[in-house]
């Protein structure tokens, strides 16, 4: 594994949901608390940030063009060519005290994202799934923080976290996107694992889980065994992706939020873009509606 390296130097307030855009050759990561969006070039390093009005909590891309994500109450198409946002489906438009937080793409191209109480207390979050013929559902719930997701290769499974209750779920997915066995895949016990992030799925079925209060990003076998732990030289480690022509590069987002005054010299990269190759290589970034 090579080490880790800062290739961004930013000091994100909440950089969350690394995407990788192979037809660009890059990598879109949010930045939830200003409201930016950023894009790092994979081989040119070339960096690229878009202000916009509102927050935008998720990214994907649309298997016809363009780019689709989740704002505070729902899901909207993306235009960063006028800097703003069309809602397609706003399930939480009459909950103010909630938000939209993480999302991704399924292999079968639907979108799923989970909300969370504004207040990390309430079991008010849901787990939602926009369909490619834009139609919702709500399919899961009572989370404090719905964190995540990633699926496993054959897309039968999907893996979420209430990330309050420091708890990453297993659910079964049947091809109509229908889940049904929820249990609990991992459970963090120990107060130096932090709380539990986003996460991705890498080509041999194991899924790498971000540690937000953590410093680190732990790999877990499908069976929930640790396989390997990454260090990182920050503690609020967000989420992380693989990227690169052949999948090998992880990309890892990270927070400044929560890291006071007499922790920021200690902490000078907190907020900062990561990578690494960790040797082992990702799974293909979905597109929504593909």
């Amino acid at each position: 594994m090579s080490d880790v390296k800062a290739v961004w130097e930013i000091p994100a307030i909440l950089g969350e949901g690394p995407l990788w855009a192979p037809s660009e050759d890059a990598v879109y990561w949010v930045d939830i608390f200003s409201s930016k969006v950023h894009c790092y070039g994979h081989s040119d390093g070339r960096k690229i940030t878009w202000t916009f009005d509102f927050p935008i909590t998720s990214l994907a891309e649309r298997a016809d063009g363009g780019f689709i994500g989740t704002l505070n109450d729902g899901y909207a198409w993306i235009n960063f060519d006028v800097i703003s946002a069309q809602p397609i489906a706003l399930p939480e438009a009459d909950m103010p005290g909630n938000r939209f937080n993480d999302g991704k793409v399924d292999s079968s191209g639907r979108f799923w994202a989970g909300t969370m109480d504004r207040e990390q207390v309430a079991e008010s979050g849901s787990l939602y799934r926009l369909d490619p013929d834009l139609s919702w559902q709500q399919c899961d719930s009572d989370y404090i923080i719905c964190n995540g997701p990633t699926f496993n290769l054959d897309n039968s499974i999907i893996y979420h976290t209430d990330s309050i209750k420091r708890r990453i779920y297993a659910l079964d997915m049947d091809s109509a996107g229908e889940l049904s066995n929820k249990r609990v895949f991992t459970q963090f016990t120990s107060a130096d694992e932090g709380v539990p992030d986003g996460m991705t799925i890498d080509s041999e079925d194991c899924i790498w889980v971000a540690h937000f209060g953590g410093a680190r990003i732990t790999r877990y076998s499908p069976a929930g065994e640790i396989l390997t732990v990454l260090p990182l030289p920050v503690p609020n480690i967000t989420s992380c992706t693989f990227a690169g022509a052949d999948l090998d590069t992880l990309y890892i987002t990270t927070a400044s939020t929560g890291i006071d005054e007499a922790d920021k010299a200690k902490y000078p990269l907190a907020g900062s873009f990561f990578r690494c190759v960790p040797g082992v290589k990702g799974a293909p970034t979905a597109k929504f509606g593909g």
